[in-house]
């Protein structure tokens, strides 16, 4: 009888990746006081996924992992038992790390920085430029949490449950992240904005 062929070790930091953010996760459910129903009903997922994610057995895709971070109330960061990449509180402006827009529209001409370290603190603040036409009507966002919001150039319109706010250079705008709100460039220059979100959501 042949050796059996030994797991590559990719293979194996994948499966203890895993099983790690499932302990992680079942920890801090314990801390919360829930249980395994209660996070499921929080988190908008099934307790069978919640389970196994759990007992390391599901590999959980990113999205399922922030909404499981936004039922436990922490930075999506918190999941991830893995060395601060990003030593220093400063970020200089070349070194920026580039947000992938939740990939919801990939092609829309719009950019979204990290201001901040990292994810893992209890904030994250964005540098978001948007060109004449960019609109996120079809795509509501809605998330517990508070933002704020810094126009710097341009013009961007703030639309919170249906009620639109346009602001302008100077303006700013504060509002809780569980109204329905989207955003769109009704202007004919791109609009270069900051904006603040607690906690993190990406």
């Amino acid at each position: 009888m042949s050796a059996s062929m030994p797991e590559p070790a990719e293979n194996l930091a994948a499966s203890t990746a895993i099983r790690e953010v499932g302990e992680i996760v079942r920890t801090l459910r314990k801390e919360k006081g829930y249980t395994l129903g209660q996070l499921s009903a929080l988190s908008g997922l099934s307790t069978g996924i919640v389970s196994q994610i759990e007992r390391g057995t599901a590999n959980p895709s990113f999205s399922t992992l922030v909404q499981l971070a936004h039922a436990l109330g922490i930075p999506v960061g918190r999941l991830f038992n893995v060395p601060d990449q990003f030593r220093s509180p400063v970020v200089r402006r070349n070194e920026r790390r580039r947000l992938d827009n939740h990939g919801l529209r990939p092609d829309d001409g719009s950019t979204f920085e990290l201001l901040t370290p990292d994810l893992n603190g209890s904030l994250e603040a964005t540098w978001v430029v948007t060109p004449p036409g960019y609109d996120t009507s079809a795509t509501p966002f809605q998330h517990s949490g508070e933002e704020f919001g810094l126009v710097l150039s341009g013009r961007k319109d703030v639309y919170l449950d249906g009620v639109k706010h346009e602001l302008g250079p100077g303006d700013s705008i504060r509002y809780p992240s569980t109204i329905p709100h989207w955003y769109a460039n009704s202007g004919d220059e791109i609009c270069t904005a900051v904006w603040v979100i607690t906690p993190p959501t990406w």
